[in-house]
């Protein structure tokens, strides 16, 4: 769940270029598939984004991250919506989520399983989730990622 430190870069440089667009800086991501890098921004807004503004976002902020030069590999950016199941992985995702439905996948299985559904009932730096009935904590640590499951949040 920890974002790489070129994320972290990029992130403080666009964030408030992109929170002043009218739209909110849900993630970004560097992320290596096959021999490519990719640069992933994502945006959200309460009634959804679209292309327009997934264009719009590159447009505005292509040019800020091209100034400062943080990356030292070519990559492609691309902007894009969270999209419904959507990873938690700021403070301010699981407060906005409490009481939603969450999948949660662990890096070692506990009682044999790795991944746990349920209600997201806490978030402290760890992860608390009402699965069947049962409160059950999760180490930050212990996570791969948490996602909504839920498309009525």
């Amino acid at each position: 769940m920890a974002q790489n430190p070129t994320a972290a870069k990029v992130q403080a440089l666009i964030e408030d270029a992109v929170n002043g667009f009218g739209v909110q800086l849900w993630d970004v991501k560097f992320v290596k598939e096959g021999t490519s890098w990719y640069l992933r921004v994502y945006i959200d807004k309460d009634e959804g984004v679209d292309i327009n503004d997934c264009t719009d976002v590159s447009r505005l902020i292509d040019p800020i991250i091209d100034e400062a030069d943080p990356i030292n590999v070519g990559y492609y950016l691309e902007v894009c919506s969270p999209g419904l199941e959507r990873e938690l992985t700021e403070k301010w995702h699981f407060e906005k989520y409490i009481g939603a439905n969450v999948l949660v996948k662990l890096i070692r299985p506990r009682d044999n399983k790795r991944e746990f559904s349920g209600k997201l009932v806490s978030f402290n730096g760890d992860v608390t989730v009402n699965c069947d009935g049962e409160d059950m904590t999760f180490l930050k640590s212990e996570l791969v990622w948490v996602k909504l499951d839920d498309v009525n949040f």
